[in-house]
């Protein structure tokens, strides 16, 4: 690869290994839960905020003003406490026909919303896929310092968390307040989402978070190689989306999600034929 389109892709680079990061750890959470599409839902709602936002005069009509981050985090947070209200089996309307009822509802808003703007095709386009090689170092920057608060909090109560997303009915049973952790869940996810999707769009946070976490789940069960899985692939898999998308010019955010399937086809394709060479080596 030329140096100067690498210099170009670097920002990018460096955003794509921090959403990796820490969606390969949230990512694993939802799946555990099995609430697969709560992420597209609240970062729907998340856009429903910041789309909004910019409807709101005083805000200029400028997507990177902090009013329309703030607008937008408010209604994620609104959207995390009713998800940790519905919650779980005892709950009697199921907690993903609420996240799927609220992406829909938030997902028409955001179309409603925008018919009322100048420059509405736009806008849905970098919303869905984003623009992850227009991000700067001060938005890396700011987002780094954002998801290492995060973490540490995540790494903190990680026992607590891994408890709850792996056994709920044990928790509960132990004392442990579900519905309150998971607000607390929820809401530091949604910080981590409204963030991602301000950088490179719905789409692609979600690949980031499940793709990842499904391809981790083919090749190992314990934690720590399903991160290490996760990460590594989400990684590898958006510099490769990345210099496709330069290479051929095409849309980078779509071309990153594409690549993301492609890549979790491929793993899984290969997954029997390496359990069939590890029996033939063990026999």
């Amino acid at each position: 690869m030329d140096w100067a389109i690498l210099e170009f892709l670097f920002p990018a680079i460096v955003a794509s290994l921090i959403i990796a990061g820490i969606h390969a750890y949230l990512g694993l959470h939802v799946v555990e839960r099995g609430v697969i599409f709560v992420d597209l839902s609240l970062a729907q709602i998340a856009a429903l905020g910041a789309t909004l936002a910019l409807l709101v005069p005083w805000f200029g009509g400028d997507p990177h003003s902090p009013g329309v981050y703030w607008m937008s985090l408010a209604f994620t947070f609104v959207g995390a406490a009713i998800f940790a209200v519905i919650k779980g089996q005892k709950a009697r309307i199921p907690q993903e026909a609420i996240i799927g009822i609220s992406y829909a509802v938030a997902s028409a808003a955001v179309i409603v919303a925008m018919s009322q703007s100048t420059g509405e095709s736009e806008h849905l386009r970098d919303m869905l896929v984003g623009n992850i090689l227009s991000v700067s170092w001060d938005e890396v920057w700011k987002t780094a310092g954002i998801y290492v608060v995060i973490a540490v909090f995540h790494f903190v109560y990680r026992k607590r968390f891994l408890q709850i997303s792996i056994d709920p009915e044990a928790a509960a049973a132990s004392g442990i307040s579900i519905r309150f952790w998971d607000f607390l869940f929820y809401a530091s996810f949604g910080v981590v989402v409204t963030r991602s999707v301000a950088i490179a769009g719905v789409l692609l946070v979600f690949c980031y978070l499940i793709v990842p976490s499904v391809a981790a789940m083919l090749y190992a069960d314990r934690v720590g190689p399903r991160l290490t899985i996760g990460w590594t692939m989400g990684v590898l898999t958006s510099m490769l989306g990345m210099y496709f998308s330069v290479l051929f010019d095409l849309p980078t955010g779509a071309t990153i999600v594409v690549t993301f399937g492609l890549i979790l086809i491929l793993m899984a394709a290969v997954r029997p034929l390496l359990r069939r060479a590890h029996v033939v080596g063990a026999g």
